[in-house]
């Protein structure tokens, strides 16, 4: 929503004061889709060249993100608690080997299919299972400290993965200016070659050149970097599901009271998505 409302915001301040102070739109208008075409072109050769098929798929879908923003909301963060707490309950009062169906198969779980819009992501399904199998294989004996340091790992590669679309965007980002001085300097030699002309067409093209330039620096710092910069915005605001998840498990091997475990999670949210105490532990009591 805000992405698309500041692009529209940044297109009027920014042609519409160009005609305000007496420029000639037409002019501009006339020489974009040549200049485009070759920085455009030049920046999706590059893209190309510099990814492969999957990040380019990723880079396809951070798009959608940058103007949908985050996928989790507060009821979300507040579901992971009650599925986290679940589990881990079902753990302590009946032991590991009543959890393991749950772990083994999610899909048909009782206590995941209450939440049927987490199980839709595999990765925070796979963060919950896998560190649970551990817990199950090892009978309950494992070193906390050492799961963490797995679930830190994992939530280390994943974090990397996700953030390659806006890393790559980023990098579009700062080739953006050099590209449409490649476009100028393509203008001024075809300028160049036409020296004969009248002033008045010599001036038309010198502008169409200096138009690529113009591109190149609006495109870069006016629409591609700060949409990497909201990509990674989102990104680590959908992340921090998983960090609630790691908290959870974490306190709950270490022994704390539920309440505890329950309120050091809850704490670590930001502010726009942290249910409320009563909703957390009013929440609980029904389970």
């Amino acid at each position: 929503m805000f992405a698309a409302i500041g692009l529209v915001i940044l297109l009027v301040m920014v042609f519409g004061g160009f005609m305000i102070t007496g420029g000639d739109l037409g002019a501009v208008m006339h020489a974009v889709p040549h200049e485009m075409l070759i920085i455009g072109g030049a920046a999706v050769g590059a893209m190309v060249a510099g990814n492969s098929m999957k990040e380019l798929k990723a880079l396809g879908g951070v798009m959608g993100k940058i103007f949908k923003g985050p996928k989790y909301k507060k009821q979300d963060f507040l579901d992971v608690i009650f599925l986290v707490s679940a589990l881990m309950k079902m753990m302590r009062t009946d032991g590991p080997v009543a959890l393991e169906p749950h772990i083994e198969e999610p899909k048909t779980s009782t206590i995941f299919g209450e939440y049927p819009r987490l199980l839709k992501d595999d990765t925070l399904v796979h963060l919950i299972t896998d560190t649970l199998r551990l817990v199950v294989v090892s009978s309950g004996t494992l070193d906390p400290h050492a799961v963490e340091e797995v679930m830190d790992n994992s939530l280390k590669t994943h974090h990397h993965d996700t953030m390659q679309p806006a890393e790559a965007l980023q990098t579009l980002a700062d080739a953006l200016p050099a590209l449409g001085i490649v476009a100028a300097v393509l203008g001024v030699v075809k300028t160049m070659g036409s020296i004969d002309q009248p002033p008045a067409i010599l001036g038309e093209m010198i502008g169409s050149a200096l138009v690529g330039t113009f591109l190149g620096v609006l495109l870069a710092y006016g629409i591609v970097s700060p949409f990497a910069n909201r990509a990674k915005q989102v990104i680590e605001a959908d992340d921090a599901i998983y960090h609630v998840v790691k908290q959870m498990i974490i306190a709950s091997l270490h022994g704390h009271p539920i309440p505890l475990v329950i309120e050091a999670a809850r704490s670590g949210i930001t502010h726009s998505n942290q249910p409320a105490f009563a909703d957390v532990f009013d929440g609980m009591r029904g389970r």
